[in-house]
């Protein structure tokens, strides 16, 4: 009895470390990932919200080490190709902590991010509105195996070229972020 309860402890606890991240952490890292993609590639809002919603749909979707790099990861880096400049897109390929943000080592999840960016609690911007409510809604499982941005460019990337492109970053640079009143999360040292 002991020795089945033991086998059946043992699966369960292979079973639960190699399922999708908790909706909670992969929301919290969705958030943090795509802040600093905000910063450095200096996103607009609109560009932010997509690109907060087509990380969190990325790390919902992955289930196992076996799929990091697949589909889900392909899918991913499709949609950001839509809704970036592409001097955007160029800096995020380079950027390997944006371009692989996930990688599976002994059993666990590990962000490139934190290598980069070490500080956990820093952000540059407030949440999307949606923060608390999104939950998959233009992912490719919920559009028929197609992307949601494909073709939406203009809503995205409005003509402008990369002088004079304006984004989030010129914002925070100015000091005029955050709008509305919001409050940004600073490092306690």
């Amino acid at each position: 009895m002991k020795k089945m309860l033991f086998t059946l402890v043992s699966i369960l606890t292979i079973t639960v470390s190699a399922n999708a991240m908790p909706y909670e952490q992969a929301r919290r890292e969705a958030l943090f990932l795509t802040d600093k993609m905000a910063y450095e590639l200096n996103l607009t809002d609109a560009q932010y919200e997509a690109a907060y919603e087509i990380n969190l749909d990325y790390l919902m979707s992955v289930t196992s080490q076996h799929n990091v790099f697949g589909p889900y990861w392909d899918r991913r880096n499709l949609d950001l190709s839509y809704i970036l400049y592409q001097w955007q897109w160029d800096a995020f390929r380079a950027a390997t902590y944006f371009y692989r943000p996930l990688y599976w080592e002994a059993g666990l999840w590990h962000f490139s991010i934190y290598v980069h960016y070490p500080h956990r609690d820093y952000f540059y911007f407030g949440r999307p509105h949606f923060y608390a409510t999104y939950r998959g809604g233009h992912s490719w499982r919920h559009n028929g195996g197609r992307s949601w941005y494909e073709g939406r460019h203009d809503h995205f990337r409005p003509v402008a070229s990369r002088d004079h492109h304006v984004g989030m970053r010129n914002h925070w640079d100015r000091g005029d972020y955050p709008p509305h009143g919001t409050t940004v999360a600073t490092t306690v040292l």
